[in-house]
């Protein structure tokens, strides 16, 4: 993950985003961490419908 932050400009924009909201950097990664669950969770649902509709 901080790799991401240092590397991924869509990471960056989110840190931007939440840092002019104010938030401090703990409550930015907690923020990231679901961020990145909500991204990651679409992912494997899109897989999984593309598996059940080959099958």
């Amino acid at each position: 993950m901080i790799v991401r932050l240092r590397y991924d400009q869509r990471t960056r924009d989110y840190v931007a985003r939440r840092t002019a909201e104010g938030k401090t950097k703990p409550e930015i990664i907690r923020c990231l961490k679901r961020y990145l669950a909500r991204e990651v969770f679409r992912a494997l649902r899109a897989d999984f419908r593309s598996q059940a509709q080959a099958a």
